[in-house]
């Protein structure tokens, strides 16, 4: 048989698409396995690029955490760099660093800037029921994401 077991005759072919079946089913997942396994790689790396440059420009080098970034981020999308923030206002600016992330995703969407400058966003879907772990690797994405369409990342 030339063709082995992938040659079937028309009549008897169902044994031979079940081994084909098999055959593709490990491949893409091995596939599927090895493009997930990259991605998580390159964010990884990404992420250490970004955690470093940040941490030299805004806390002499020593680590910032996620939250710290995801704060310069609501700074930069506010706009209002040299002004000091109440603690309710560094909420307010994580809030909107958070919705601004998540607005690819199709969980916010930008409404209006209100008379003091502050962005507005809009629920348009709720967010999922995540772990800790999970929620961590979905900010970690969208920030390096954020950073890669400023053009700070590469």
């Amino acid at each position: 048989m030339i063709f082995g077991p992938f040659f079937c005759h028309y009549r008897n072919s169902e044994p031979c698409v079940s081994a084909l079946c098999s055959i593709l089913k490990n491949y893409l997942c091995k596939f599927i396995y090895i493009k997930f396994m990259a991605r998580d790689e390159q964010l990884k790396e990404r992420w250490e690029t970004l955690v470093k440059m940040l941490s030299d420009r805004f806390a002499d080098g020593e680590m910032l955490d996620l939250d710290a970034i995801i704060y310069l981020v609501g700074l930069q999308e506010l706009g209002q760099l040299h002004r000091k923030f109440k603690k309710d206002e560094k909420l307010d600016l994580m809030h909107i660093a958070i919705c601004r992330l998540l607005e690819p995703y199709g969980y916010y969407e930008f409404d209006y800037f209100d008379e003091q400058g502050w962005p507005h966003y809009h629920v348009l879907e709720t967010l999922p029921n995540l772990k800790a772990g999970e929620q961590s690797v979905l900010m970690k994405e969208a920030i390096v994401q954020y950073f890669v369409d400023k053009e700070v990342l590469v």
